[in-house]
């Protein structure tokens, strides 16, 4: 009888094998990372998920269904070459789902949101020093 297939770890393995982190998976899924994480701790994953991973990883339900480190290496050998054959594109081209400029646009602001409090906080820092400095005189 052929040994049961864990399909949270087929899952985790076959992203390893395509080095896809859980991130990029999880924004694919439009899930958390950390749902990510639970659902490659699970056994069994329902029909719809591992469709949709399957999708998202381009290979076939039944490479997770019936994990096989080496069969799975093949199909994943396979897809690369159809795909990359069939487009001109690779597998593993990450086209984000975001506009980068808005991402650092938010990263500025924040850092600038982040220094205003520090320089603040200093200001508040050297108000004090200067008050404790002028009751220390008049004694």
């Amino acid at each position: 009888m052929p040994e049961k297939v864990h399909q949270g770890r087929a899952v985790k393995r076959i992203r390893e094998i395509l080095q896809v982190k859980q991130e990029t998976l999880a924004e694919a899924l439009n899930i958390s990372q950390q749902s990510v994480s639970s659902l490659e701790a699970k056994e069994i994953i329902d029909p719809e998920t591992l469709e949709k991973i399957a999708e998202v990883l381009k290979v076939p339900v039944e490479a997770i269904k019936n994990f096989n480190e080496e069969g799975v290496i093949n199909i994943v050998a396979n897809t690369v070459n159809n795909n990359d054959n069939a487009n001109g594109n690779s597998l593993f081209m990450y086209y984000p789902t975001f506009n980068p400029i808005d991402k650092y646009v938010e990263v500025v602001e924040k850092n600038e949101k982040l220094y205003e409090a520090l320089l603040k906080s200093e200001r508040e820092k050297n108000a004090l020093l200067e008050r404790m400095l002028e009751e220390k005189k008049k004694k």
